[in-house]
């Protein structure tokens, strides 16, 4: 029997500071509420905008990357998968739909005006659990043009 698909592919802008908390393994949990604009014109001839919320989970590593860079009004690609659930409260059954998030791009600029900086607190961390390595190299270093090569080598070194 073949199986079936459930991928989700978000990119929009968070509308908060990504909320982490911690399990007592250690595992981070990190909630963003992320917003997709969608642009249509209406029979008038205008531009109408809607706008849809997410719930976006994302577990432990890249929960705790975008706990530590992703702040309110950040672009982010969001790959994952939904995920739907219900819990009853005060006798009323409520209905949630999750996205699963299983991979993360951080896209854009650091949101509201400059670059996100890592966060210093960590006030839901356990203590017995390490911090996060700080002095693990930078990834949006320049990326390398083909002509910084261009001089490295003679064709003659081309093994075909």
């Amino acid at each position: 029997m073949a199986r079936g698909i459930n991928k989700v592919i978000l990119v929009g802008n968070l509308g908060n500071d990504p909320e982490v908390k911690y399990t007592q393994g250690g595992m981070a949990i990190t909630t963003l509420s992320l917003a997709t604009t969608s642009v249509r014109k209406d029979r008038d001839g205008n531009q109408q905008e809607k706008t849809e919320w997410h719930r976006v989970k994302l577990f432990g590593k890249v929960g705790e990357i975008a706990g530590e860079y992703l702040r309110k009004g950040r672009q982010v690609y969001i790959e994952g998968r939904i995920e739907y659930g219900s819990y009853e409260k005060d006798g009323v059954k409520h209905y949630t739909t999750d996205i699963i998030g299983e991979d993360m791009q951080m896209l854009g600029g650091g949101g509201e005006g400059g670059r996100a900086e890592p966060r210093t607190e960590r006030s839901e961390r356990p203590s017995s659990r390490p911090p996060a390595r700080q002095d693990s190299p930078r990834r949006d270093a320049p990326a390398a043009k083909a002509s910084d090569f261009a001089d490295d080598f003679a064709d003659d070194d081309i093994p075909f």
